[in-house]
């Protein structure tokens, strides 16, 4: 019964924690642009974790972009700076970002 007891506290401590940076990245405007499992204007959160997985500097790169914007990786249409967004929140969405895949 501890067993099971643990495991369902593990999976829901998962699935808060899942929600709760999906809930920042909805506050943050970056589901107005992007999707976890398909393109919209941006990438989906899916792509960007599969393109940078095995990229030591990723996480560091991500959060960068995702404060002071950027443009050419993904196509055409930039992404614009998010500067209401503070280190530790970017560092935050990075990491959800990158468990997606």
């Amino acid at each position: 019964m501890k067993h099971i007891t643990f495991a369902f506290v593990g999976f829901f401590c998962l699935i808060g924690s899942a929600f709760a940076d999906l809930a920042l990245a909805t506050s943050k405007n970056c589901m107005a642009c992007h999707a976890i499992d398909r393109k919209l204007v941006g990438p989906s959160f899916k792509d960007v974790a599969t393109k940078y997985a095995g990229d030591k500097t990723a996480a560091e790169n991500l959060a960068s972009k995702i404060q002071k914007g950027g443009a050419g990786v993904w196509g055409p249409v930039p992404m614009p700076s998010n500067t209401q967004v503070s280190d530790a929140e970017a560092k935050k969405l990075t990491a959800w970002v990158l468990s997606t895949k």
